[in-house]
């Protein structure tokens, strides 16, 4: 038996902490730290100068990674604001994305582009929920209409696109009909999962005990928060879906489960955000690059014309459909939304690893999709505030009522 090392994990942590810092010296250049990380990765990957691999340790607190960013989507979610009009524009917005979606993926499968239409559609359905409630929260947007209806359009397109994914791309091989059965039993599951977490929490005793341990080395509140994580993704893989699907859920049933009204433990979500950004989600990112096959990239000219062809497809299913929200937002709100919810990376690379690891997508077709994703990032949030810098009516107006 191989003995395992820490060599490549090392490199990565480095890369890991390096990549911000650096950022950090230069404040006037916008660029999100995750770009630098899967950057690094390729250059110091088997693509570029082959100083590292994603070796055993590396894979292992990569998935635990995978897990963590998905938890803490769930986390994000704001139950609360979806409803009303909102809701309906947000529900009414995603369906007409994916419409557009099947339509757009069959039509390149036809001209030759991408692989499997059904899971490029899903993929290209996506938003990155992770990378718009930052920039909403720091443009102190997050409470205005046009917030709201962002981040309900991103929560639903999160929640549904882990679901498709799950139930239509698992590689377990039972039948589609089988498929729904496990997952409504595994919402079952949730559910009891989700009362159990909700009555327990609010027995005096069990209150009592994990406020007295929870900013002790105990940590019990976020030790909770991996048992979740951990024991959802392993339910999941044991009913047929995708792992991807078990930490997405943990984190929502967190949300809705442990509300703390009386804020016992107001640092809790911090905490997590702190162990997820801190390690384990920038290993993801940094391990991404080290995957990504960068020369089936560059190495054929007509892979590199199917970056701009699903970077287009993405404004189109993506982008168009936010014209649902101008009787909310207004012409220039509803473009800038468009902006943001065609802003994806972390599902693109989530999913179409899946892909190519199913035999679905090819090391080209992941590539492209990827830098596709990663231009996305770099670009549209950029514009949708410089749309947004010219309507200061849009953080001031009140929220809609619900009706």
């Amino acid at each position: 038996m191989q003995a395992l090392t820490l060599d490549n994990l090392a490199i990565v942590a480095a890369v890991a902490f390096g990549s911000p810092l650096l950022l950090g010296f230069a404040p006037r250049l916008r660029v999100p730290s995750v770009l630098v990380e899967i950057g690094a990765g390729v250059v110091l990957g088997p693509s570029g100068l082959g100083w590292v691999q994603a070796d055993a340790p590396v894979q292992v607190m990569a998935l635990i990674g995978v897990g963590f960013l998905l938890l803490l989507a769930g986390l994000e979610i704001d139950f609360d604001q979806l409803r009303g009009r909102i809701l309906r524009a947000a529900l009414l917005g995603f369906g007409l994305s994916f419409a557009i979606a099947l339509v757009a993926a069959f039509g390149l499968h036809e001209a030759g582009i991408g692989g499997s239409p059904l899971l490029i559609a899903v993929i290209l359905s996506a938003t990155s929920l992770a990378v718009v409630l930052p920039l909403l929260k720091d443009a102190g947007l997050l409470a205005s209409p046009f917030g709201q209806i962002v981040i309900a359009g991103a929560s639903i397109a999160d929640l549904a696109t882990v679901v498709l994914l799950s139930v239509l791309f698992s590689a377990d091989s039972g039948g589609l009909g089988s498929r729904l059965g496990l997952f409504a039993a595994f919402l079952v599951l949730c559910l009891v999962a989700a009362a159990a977490v909700r009555g327990g929490g609010s027995l005096r005793r069990v209150s009592d005990v994990l406020v007295r341990l929870q900013d002790t080395t105990a940590q019990v509140r976020v030790r909770g928060a991996f048992v979740l994580l951990l024991a959802f993704s392993v339910f999941a893989q044991r009913f047929g879906l995708e792992a991807i699907l078990g930490t997405f859920l943990a984190g929502a049933i967190l949300n809705i489960a442990d509300r703390d009204r009386g804020m016992t433990h107001g640092h809790f979500h911090a905490k997590l955000e702190e162990a997820g950004f801190g390690f384990f989600i920038p290993v993801f990112f940094v391990s991404s690059g080290i995957r990504l096959d960068a020369h089936a990239l560059v190495g054929n000219s007509s892979t590199l014309v199917e970056v701009p062809v699903f970077l287009a497809a993405l404004y189109l299913i993506r982008g168009v459909p936010a014209i649902l929200y101008r009787p909310l937002v207004g012409g220039r709100g509803a473009a800038a939304a468009g902006l943001l919810q065609a802003t994806t990376l972390s599902f693109v690379l989530i999913a179409s690893q899946i892909g190519q690891e199913l035999g679905l997508l090819t090391a080209s077709t992941v590539a492209a999709l990827t830098a596709a994703a990663l231009v996305s990032v770099l670009v549209n949030p950029v514009a949708a505030l410089v749309l947004l810098g010219r309507g200061e009516s849009l953080v001031a107006e009140p929220a809609p009522q619900p009706g």
